[in-house]
C-alpha cells in the first residue's frame, strides 16, 4: 500500500487495482498494470502506477492530459504523427498532451507518479 500527503488532511491510502491493455490496443507482451489512485477530484486523479514490460497503443481525448515522473524503470513514448519517440528513465518526467496518439512502451519494469487532468 502507498500513500501521498494531502494538504490539510494527512496521508491518503488506497488499495491497488490491476488491469491489462485491451487486446485491440496491445502491441507487445501482456503487461500487468497496477494503479494506486491516491487522490481523486472531479477533474484530476493522481497516484502511483507500476507496469511490466510491454507496449500498447494510446489515444488521449482532447480534454485529457497526464504528467508523470518515472521512479524506476524506462518507458518510451512513440508519437504516431511524427513517427518519433522519446525515452524517459528514472528521475525524469514526461507529459502526454491532450489529443496525443501513439504507443506507450515499457522497456524496463516501471514505477511512476502520475497526475491525470481533464478539463
Amino acid at each position: 500500500m502507498s500513500s501521498i500527503w494531502l494538504a490539510g488532511h494527512g496521508l491518503t491510502q488506497t488499495q491497488a487495482t490491476i488491469d491489462y491493455p485491451r487486446p485491440e490496443r496491445l502491441v507487445a507482451g501482456k503487461p500487468k498494470r497496477i494503479t494506486q489512485s491516491l487522490y481523486t477530484h472531479p477533474n484530476m486523479n493522481c497516484g502511483i502506477w507500476n507496469c511490466e514490460v510491454g507496449a500498447w497503443k494510446i489515444q488521449f481525448a482532447a480534454n485529457k492530459q497526464e504528467f508523470f515522473q518515472v521512479i524506476e524503470g524506462l518507458v518510451r513514448l512513440h508519437d504516431a504523427k511524427t513517427q518519433s519517440f522519446v525515452e524517459i528513465k528514472a528521475g525524469e518526467a514526461g507529459i502526454i498532451p491532450p489529443g496525443f496518439t501513439g504507443k506507450f512502451e515499457v522497456l524496463a519494469a516501471v514505477k511512476k507518479y502520475f497526475v491525470v487532468v481533464e478539463a
